[in-house]
C-alpha cells in the first residue's frame, strides 16, 4: 500500500509526469521505496480512477504528448489518513543475513568476498547520501519540511553507517 502514498507524496511535492516521477524517484524517494517505471505508471491509473489525481490539463493539445499529475482533494486526505495510522515496525528481512546464517551449516567460501563487495556498495551509499545532506541541508534550513526530509535522509545515513560497521566487523573477524 506504501507506493501510491510515495506517489502521492511526491506529486503534492511537485506535479509531475510518470516520467518526472521515476527520475524523481531516482533521486530521493527511490533511496528508500524503490519502484520500477512500470510499477509508477500501473499505480497512476490506480490513483487517477480512484479519484485521488487528475491528468492536468495540456496547454496545447498534442498527440504523444506526456501527461502531468496532481493530486485531487481525496488523494490528500487519503494521504494524510495514511500518515496518521498506527503500524509496528517490519522485522529486517535482508538475504545476505540469511546467507552468512546459512553459512554457518553449509560453508561459507566465497562469502568473505560477498560481504567485502557488499561494503563497499555501503559506503559509496553512506558517502553519496553525506554528499546530498551537506549540499541539501544547510544549517540555516529549519523549516519543519526540511526537517522531516532531513529527517529521513538521516536515517538512511544511520543505516548505511550500521552496515558499513557490521560489514567491517564481518569481514575482520572471517579473515581472523
Amino acid at each position: 500500500m506504501s507506493l501510491p502514498h510515495a506517489i502521492l507524496t511526491a506529486l503534492l511535492e511537485k506535479p509531475s509526469s510518470g516520467l518526472e516521477l521515476t527520475r524523481r524517484f531516482d533521486r530521493s524517494i527511490g533511496y528508500f521505496w524503490p519502484s520500477t517505471h512500470q510499477q509508477i505508471y500501473r499505480e497512476l491509473g490506480k490513483l487517477e480512477r480512484a479519484g485521488h489525481i487528475r491528468v492536468l490539463p495540456a496547454a496545447q493539445p498534442a498527440r504523444g504528448q506526456r501527461k502531468e499529475y496532481e493530486v485531487l482533494p481525496a488523494g490528500r486526505e487519503e494521504l494524510a489518513a495514511w500518515v496518521s495510522l498506527a503500524e509496528d515496525p517490519r522485522p529486517v528481512r535482508d538475504p545476505l543475513l540469511l546467507r552468512t546464517r546459512a553459512a554457518a551449516v553449509v560453508g561459507a567460501p566465497g562469502l568473505v568476498v560477498e560481504l567485502r563487495r557488499h561494503l563497499a556498495l555501503h559506503q559509496e551509499r553512506l558517502a553519496e547520501y553525506l554528499e546530498i545532506e551537506e549540499r541539501d541541508f544547510p544549517p540555516e534550513r529549519t523549516s519543519e519540511e526540511d526537517r522531516l526530509r532531513h529527517l529521513v535522509l538521516r536515517g538512511g545515513i544511520d543505516l548505511e553507517t550500521f552496515w558499513t560497521g557490521w560489514l567491517s566487523r564481518a569481514v575482520d573477524d572471517l579473515d581472523g
